[in-house]
């Protein structure tokens, strides 16, 4: 039990790390403290199976490929090399137990069963399979995994990496690839991290919303409860302001064109804003068709 509450702290402390130098990568966040963030992982009791969990290798290996700096690129290399003999290791055991098992003789058995079929992979293991090798593919797919995991994983949450390769590949698929693909995963990772926005990154977590259907979404149908209001609230503005000024209103002298610089000018007045602000005057210059306003 002792074991696994360091094992538990360990992962946590591996995955606050992470989120600091993918913001360094991604140029959100300056390099300031990034050798003592990589020694700091060269002390924690990483295994393979925290590696696999914070993907925190990956993280590192884009570092090393952005910085310019030799001391912090030499000392990303290491951890590197050292993460993957352990990785190597597990492998070369599995290999081992599975040579073992393989050398015991095996009983008779009185009726032959039928061998099962392999199971059926599902539509992100074969995405993933695509996208191997492919660098940039890798690094979207590993942005949106983290935009998933960005907060508290709700009930029924359904695997995080999956997710992230099903959305990359129908993005990448509706858009070929092109700059609206890049485009389009920024906003969607953004909406995914907006945390005014929970609901959206819930649906998608619980398969509420699709992978497929979230590669189709517009910004008005990712946008949170809040931001459609806001929106609406100023659609509804510009179309007043625009019937108010194509009204001619009320004759007046009291103001000079700024165009013409007449004064046979009309004027309309509403109340655009709130209660407490002044109205807005709307001016019409009716020489030579000048519109303007003010406060």
């Amino acid at each position: 039990m002792f074991i696994a509450d360091i094992m538990a702290s360990c992962e946590e402390d591996v995955l606050k790390i992470a989120k600091k130098l993918e913001k360094m990568v991604e140029g959100k966040k300056p390099m300031d403290d990034v050798v003592e963030l990589l020694e700091c992982l060269s002390k924690l009791p990483i295994n393979v199976d925290v590696l696999t969990k914070t993907r925190i290798g990956m993280i590192i290996n884009d570092l090393r490929k952005k910085t310019d700096d030799e001391k912090v690129s030499k000392r990303a290399k290491g951890l590197i090399k050292e993460w993957k003999s352990l990785l190597d290791g597990k492998a070369a055991n599995g290999k081992s137990s599975s040579a073992k098992s393989a050398a015991k003789p095996a009983p008779k058995a009185e009726k032959a069963e039928p061998t099962p079929l392999p199971p059926r992979p599902n539509n992100a293991s074969t995405s993933y399979k695509r996208i191997q090798g492919d660098d940039m593919r890798t690094k979207w797919v590993n942005m949106i995994v983290n935009a998933l995991r960005s907060g508290e994983l709700p009930d029924g949450t359904l695997d995080p990496d999956d997710l992230a390769v099903q959305i990359e590949g129908a993005l990448y698929e509706l858009h070929n690839g092109n700059d609206k693909y890049k485009s389009a995963l920024r906003s969607r990772i953004f909406n995914l991290r907006d945390k005014k926005n929970l609901a959206l990154r819930e649906n998608v977590l619980t398969g509420v919303v699709t992978p497929e259907k979230f590669a189709r979404m517009t910004s008005e149908e990712m946008a949170s409860a809040e931001m459609k209001e806001q929106r609406e609230k100023f659609t509804k503005q510009a179309i007043s302001e625009h019937q108010m000024a194509v009204n001619e209103g009320t004759p007046s002298d009291m103001f000079k064109c700024g165009k013409c610089g007449k004064k046979n000018c009309t004027y309309s007045q509403m109340q655009t804003r709130s209660a407490d602000e002044p109205m807005t005057t709307f001016v019409y210059c009716r020489d030579c068709g000048n519109r303007w306003k003010f406060c």
